[in-house]
């Protein structure tokens, strides 16, 4: 983790249980151990995850721009730019980006069939940061496949990108070492991680405390969960 990890765990403290209450209420997270849900990848999980529910919420769009703002401020990282992933990490990139009065662009999965196409926006025809810092905005951090493309075509774009800030992270294994392999590393860092939502979880009885041992399980090793637990891939 980086340097500064206290003070980011000050600020996931401080908001993550507000984020993790919203998202079982609006359905943005949620938790399922024995009914589980099917992935587009075929495999049984526990949980679901869709963040675009906060943006609904004008109050929780607020709350997300303001934690990535303090996350700034604890990583002492002062952007130029800030670069959205397409499309659930754009609204909270230009929310972050009006909080801030930064200049905003927005990351395809790839580059356009057609026009000139751009995999990178709001940079004009020919992207380039020009050596500035940017930061990745994304919405969850899965396996830290697609969060890695983001980064990969700023760093291409001649941005420097030294974190990846997100809404939420399953805190898996795979994702941390990705991101450690990139070279310069880039660190991600959330406002709600695994831990924290599995507190408010139980807190807040959206599960029991033997959901909760068996939701910890999964992340251990996710791929294997549902075979385990009789919920094979289909």
């Amino acid at each position: 983790m980086h340097k500064d990890e206290q003070k980011i765990k000050e600020v996931q403290k401080k908001y993550g249980p507000i984020l993790a209450k919203s998202a079982f209420e609006l359905g943005a997270l949620k938790l399922s151990p024995n009914a589980p849900f099917t992935w587009a990848s075929g495999y049984r999980m526990p949980i679901y995850n869709d963040n675009r529910r906060f943006l609904a919420k004008p109050e929780m769009r607020r709350a997300i721009a303001e934690a990535f703002a303090e996350l700034l401020k604890a990583v002492d990282f002062d952007p130029e730019w800030l670069a959205g992933t397409a499309t659930a990490g754009i609204p909270h990139s230009v929310s972050l980006g009006d909080l801030l009065q930064k200049s905003v662009s927005y990351v395809r999965s790839g580059g356009k069939d057609h026009g000139l196409k751009n995999q990178i926006e709001g940079l004009g025809a020919d992207p380039d940061y020009k050596g500035a810092g940017v930061l990745v905005v994304e919405d969850l951090i899965s396996t830290g496949g697609s969060s890695i493309k983001a980064v990969e075509a700023v760093r291409n774009a001649n941005g420097k990108v030294p974190f990846c800030f997100a809404i939420f992270s399953y805190g898996l294994t795979e994702a941390e070492k990705a991101f450690e392999e990139l070279n310069p590393p880039c660190i991600p860092v959330t406002i709600l991680n695994y831990d924290i939502m599995l507190d408010e979880a139980v807190k807040q009885n959206y599960i029991s405390g033997e959901n909760k041992k068996s939701l910890a399980e999964w992340r251990l090793d996710p791929f294997a969960w549902g075979e385990k637990h009789g919920f094979p891939k289909v």
